[in-house]
């Protein structure tokens, strides 16, 4: 009985944490993974279309909101839409202005969409972890894991739209030379030390999207496994204990989605600073 147990706990982790895979398989060519072993073996081109499904919907339901309180904006009493985007807004501006000291008009609206987009992908967190798979089980799809950003490649891959958009900016205000000379001469001020700069330089530059997606990755899916384990316990307990966490949990999604915004702007300002 106990080892049964084991094996069912054991199978509903893996259930939960499977994301809904599309690739080529070696034997079947292209189909949905029915199994984690299937996913693996489709290698590097799979897409996880649970992650590209929801985190598109995120973002169309950032732009819709921020499209309607745009339209029912008003200089008289504003309604609770717009106070809440007013403050979002006003929030992020504070932040930029603190962490960013250069001029480029692209900065502010980059972090507004960051924030927002991330806070709305982590908030899919406080759904009930059996409520949208089993939903979906019922119509016939067999995984469904709906936080994005417990899924490393959208992590991953929004740090490495900030890495491109810090070097685009590093060569555009620096120059070609002058980014190569900050990389060269940083932070031993001479010619024969150039090798171990351009190593710790070039180190320290891959560093930062790394940082960036595997710190809000990290943080996420540890809190999903987290709740996935709440919820294999009996029902009274499960319910006491999930409460308390999903409320806590809402200061840390908040606290990721602003760490990840505040470090690309901070980042990003660097990019823009001569030395």
């Amino acid at each position: 009985m106990a080892a049964g147990s084991e094996v069912t706990a054991t199978y509903y982790i893996q259930h939960h944490l499977q994301n809904l895979t599309f690739g080529k398989h070696p034997e079947n060519g292209w189909s949905l993974a029915h199994s984690s072993e299937e996913a693996m073996e489709m290698g590097f081109w799979a897409i996880h279309l649970d992650t590209m499904g929801w985190s598109i919907a995120m973002g169309a339901l950032f732009i819709w909101l921020f499209r309607k309180a745009g339209k029912l904006a008003t200089t008289g009493v504003p309604g609770t839409l717009q106070n809440i985007i007013e403050m979002v807004v006003e929030f992020v501006e504070n932040t930029v202005r603190g962490a960013f000291h250069g001029k480029n008009p692209v900065i502010a609206p980059l972090a507004l969409t960051l924030f927002v987009w991330i806070f709305l992908m982590n908030l899919l967190k406080l759904i009930p972890v059996d409520y949208v798979p089993e939903l979906f089980a019922r119509l016939g799809v067999g995984y469904m894991k709906m936080v994005p950003t417990t899924d490393p490649n959208a992590t991953l891959g929004m740090a490495l739209g900030v890495f491109l958009l810090i070097i685009y900016y590093s060569l555009k205000v620096k120059g070609v030379g002058g980014f190569a000379k900050e990389l060269s001469l940083t932070p031993f001020n001479h010619w024969l030390l150039i090798p171990f700069n351009l190593l710790l330089e070039i180190i320290g530059l891959l560093v930062k999207p790394l940082g960036l997606g595997l710190r809000l990755f990290g943080n996420m899916f540890a809190g999903e496994v987290i709740f996935i384990l709440i919820a294999l316990l009996p029902f009274w307990i499960m319910w006491t204990l999930n409460v308390p966490w999903a409320i806590f949990h809402i200061l840390v999604i908040t606290l990721q989605a602003f760490i990840f915004t505040v470090l690309s702007v901070v980042y990003l300002n660097a990019a823009h600073e001569h030395h």
